[in-house]
């Protein structure tokens, strides 16, 4: 008999090596490979895309408004739009409303209401009536002259008479009933009328404020059902701690490293979300024919500043624009610097909205959670209009 071609501890440690080798290989492979899909969205086929709120969502409106404070009718907002332009949007490129409208196969954009060449077909497919600096207190809309939730209300009811006079009665109650609604307000009652100027501290104490502001929310809901509206996605507050202007506010200013989150801030955010959800699983439940589902904004961009290099980004203490500490609106300009082709890396634009990479995968989570909604409503065979 031949003698082996390997002692046996040889051969032993050939073997070890070889399915080493194999290992390495097959996890080298998995790692490159692509990830595997995200499972099916199940979600109705939307009729049209009506907006409400403030600046995180306001596609334009502020621009033709005289007296507006808070316009983004300027470079460098909007540099990354498809059309390379400001338009009115609060940041460098597309807004949730008009990455949810395209990912939702509605629209690729959503036009602002106040727009005055808004083509009459526009309005089939929805709308934007929010304002920068607006919010559900009456008293924010007022420091910065932008247009309040009420009026959007009785923006959204001539819309539909323009629906009506344009397109039929039925057209109207079908685009209307059929339309995925996203209101996005609230961060700047808190900021302007509690954090960073007393005015509602004098009246109220935190939990009072924020019971004042859900009665508001909840006339503005019933409202907007009354006038024909059924699926509302209503967005909770963000970590506004975690906004660089709100670091700023409280002189955070340098070294980048040392900044960190108000916890307080985000303490009160948290709650008022709690409150927030608690009131829509009870309005949907009292509304007939009706999906109130609430949006959590409040947990993806806190682990987007967390932990960003998970998402790809090197930025999340400042924004892009100038310092990124305290500047917005008419503080960024074509004269002053930004981050240029480094935006996509950076959470946020400005010193207090994101950026258009941020946006994309708040609307990625934002879709999810929607999806999730319909789908624990099939589950409990709550009736649904629309799936």
């Amino acid at each position: 008999m031949p003698p082996p071609a390997f002692p046996l501890p040889g051969r032993i440690a050939a073997a070890v090596a070889l399915i080493t080798i194999l290992v390495i290989t097959a996890t080298s492979a998995a790692a490159r490979a692509p990830p595997p899909p995200p499972p099916p969205i199940h979600l109705p086929k939307f009729t049209a895309a009506i907006i409400f709120g403030d600046s995180t969502v306001d596609t334009g409106n502020n621009n033709y408004i005289t007296t507006a404070v808070f316009k983004a009718d300027h470079l460098p907002y909007g540099e990354n739009f498809p059309s390379e332009t400001p338009t009115g949007r609060f940041s460098d490129g597309r807004l949730i409303p008009d990455l949810i409208a395209s990912r939702l196969a509605i629209k690729p954009a959503v036009p602002p209401y106040l727009d005055p060449q808004l083509p009459a077909g526009e309005l089939r497919t929805g709308v934007a009536f929010a304002s920068s600096g607006s919010g559900y207190d009456e008293q924010t809309p007022e420091l910065t002259f932008s247009v309040s939730m009420g009026r959007q209300v009785e923006m959204f009811e001539e819309y539909v008479v323009r629906l009506r006079r344009n397109f039929g009665d039925d057209v109207a109650e079908e685009t209307v009933g059929g339309a995925l609604i996203l209101v996005s307000a609230g961060t700047n009652d808190f900021t302007d009328n509690y954090f960073n100027l007393p005015t509602r501290r004098l009246q109220f104490n935190m939990s009072g404020y924020q019971d004042f502001l859900l009665q508001r929310v909840e006339k503005f809901v019933k409202d907007v059902y009354a006038a024909g509206g059924r699926t509302l996605f209503i967005a909770g507050l963000p970590p506004i701690g975690c906004l660089p202007i709100q670091m700023s506010a409280a002189l955070q200013f340098l070294p980048l490293e040392a900044r960190q989150c108000i916890q307080s801030q985000n303490a009160d955010s948290r709650a008022y979300n709690g409150k927030l959800k608690t009131l829509l699983h009870r309005l949907e439940a009292s509304l007939p024919d009706s999906v109130i589902a609430y949006a959590d904004v409040f947990d993806p961009i806190l682990d987007m500043v967390s932990q960003p290099q998970r998402y790809g980004f090197v930025e999340a203490k400042r924004g892009c624009c100038v310092s990124g500490l305290l500047e917005g609106a008419f503080l960024c300009t074509p004269l002053t610097p930004t981050c240029g082709d480094l935006s996509a890396k950076y959470v946020f634009f400005d010193s207090i909205h994101p950026s258009e990479a941020a946006n994309k995968i708040l609307t990625a989570n934002l879709v999810h959670q929607l999806a999730s909604h319909y789908a624990a409503r099939r589950r409990s065979s709550v009736p649904n209009h629309r799936g």
